[in-house]
């Protein structure tokens, strides 16, 4: 009993003292070292995380969101490619999961469906701040949702919300809450 006390205490010591580079990110990509790739219908980084934990092969994965021409798609890769920066994807290595970035009050991968009064389309953002800035310039808005491109069309979306609703979690979206 003492013994498997001290090993669990251990492995949660070895699991806080890994490197943020070993957790997956949205917002950068590893490039090189692909074996296998597919489109993810779901649009969600999360399909790209579990494939690669289900496959022996698999040392890390990037994800790229949709696009007006492409689907989302995962690259599993036989080594850890160094992590770069790119808004238009998720990447980590394997048994790490999706950690979305927090940026004051930006809810990614949330949609707070309902409560539209306007919807239109914005400059594409890796952070939805062109959809935060429409709804911080009318005095009507409380709440927004920026809808990335290649999700509900083409281009990026904004909807203004009058009024606050649930949060859900999509990987389509950036949300925040103004007022």
């Amino acid at each position: 009993m003492i013994r498997v006390s001290i090993a669990l205490r251990l492995a949660v010591a070895v699991v806080l003292c890994l490197p943020s580079a070993s957790r997956a990110q949205v917002g950068f990509d590893r490039r090189g070292g692909d074996f296998a790739s597919f489109s993810v219908r779901s649009g969600d980084p999360a399909v790209c995380a579990s494939r690669c934990d289900r496959d022996s092969h698999c040392r890390a994965w990037s994800f790229s969101y949709p696009t007006a021409d492409r689907p989302a798609m995962c690259w599993l890769k036989s080594q850890v490619p160094p992590r770069v920066e790119d808004s238009a994807a998720a990447s980590g290595v394997r048994g790490a999961g999706v950690i979305e970035p927090r940026h004051g009050t930006r809810e990614f991968s949330i949609d707070r469906t309902g409560g539209d009064y306007r919807n239109i389309e914005v400059a594409p953002s890796a952070t939805g701040e062109t959809c935060k800035a429409a709804c911080d310039a009318e005095t009507q808005c409380r709440a927004w949702t920026y809808v990335r491109p290649g999700y509900v069309g083409p281009e990026a979306r904004c909807y203004l919300k009058d009024r606050v609703r649930p949060p859900h979690h999509k990987p389509c979206c950036i949300s925040g809450v103004v007022r």
